[in-house]
């Protein structure tokens, strides 16, 4: 085993531990102050948030909107890893500048960077999957993806029990629903929203909307290179 394999077995292994672990009490009270957040929005604004997540993924998960990359093959682990970062450095940095330009745009343009920011982190997945070798016109491919966006964007509880159909994902995809209306994309919008609202709430606000929008997606956008990276490891080395 070469040293990169070496690495890549530890990193792994403390994002196995960090998925994993119980819910703190932090977190619960995290997820307390969250609820109350989104009593104070407008329902109008969290329907139309809701209506942007689900109305776009379909169209990712059903091939409407993508031009579908092709998958790379004959590649070290190493070589794919490093095109890979790349790829997660130029969505993160797009995101960045996307979040600054619409939180400088005040509370209209705040609420489009939703589902603008929702694009980037998904055609940022598709990347990803192709340079890991794996083919996105494959249905169940796509909702790997899904999955991993769900892990990235909910809480530690959920993320607990998403964590053990990653692992387990070969015999898990055989019972998946072959119809998207029978996703749950009631629990998938709820933990999406609940994830990014506190930290995306501050881009409403004139002012400090640029700033906050920049970092925020910057971080988030990372947030979500890392748990992919990881999890299509996790599938490769399950192989």
């Amino acid at each position: 085993m070469d040293s990169y394999q070496h690495y890549v077995d530890a990193e792994l292994g403390l994002w196995l531990f960090e998925m994993k672990k119980p819910v703190s009490l932090l977190g619960r009270l995290t997820q307390g102050l969250q609820s109350k957040v989104n009593k104070v929005i407008p329902e109008k604004i969290h329907q139309a948030i809701t209506s942007a997540i689900e109305n776009m993924v379909k169209g990712v998960l059903i091939g409407s909107s993508w031009i579908v990359p092709k998958a790379e093959s004959g590649l070290l682990l190493k070589e794919r890893e490093q095109k890979v970062r790349n790829r997660i450095k130029w969505y993160r940095n797009t995101a960045s500048v996307e979040g600054a330009v619409t939180g400088a745009g005040g509370l209209l343009l705040g609420l489009a960077d939703f589902p603008a920011f929702l694009t980037i982190k998904m055609k940022m997945l598709f990347d990803i999957a192709a340079l890991y070798g794996f083919d996105t016109k494959d249905y169940h491919e796509r909702l790997f993806l899904l999955y991993v966006f769900q892990l990235s964007f909910s809480g530690q509880i959920r993320r607990n029990e998403l964590i053990g159909l990653l692992e387990n994902w070969d015999s898990y995809s055989k019972t998946l629903p072959k119809n998207l209306d029978s996703f749950d994309w009631r629990t998938f919008q709820l933990d999406y929203r609940d994830y990014i609202d506190l930290a995306k709430l501050a881009q409403l606000v004139p002012i400090i909307g640029a700033p906050v929008g920049a970092i925020a997606n910057f971080r988030l956008t990372e947030h979500l290179g890392k748990n992919a990276m990881n999890a299509f490891r996790l599938r490769i080395l399950n192989r």
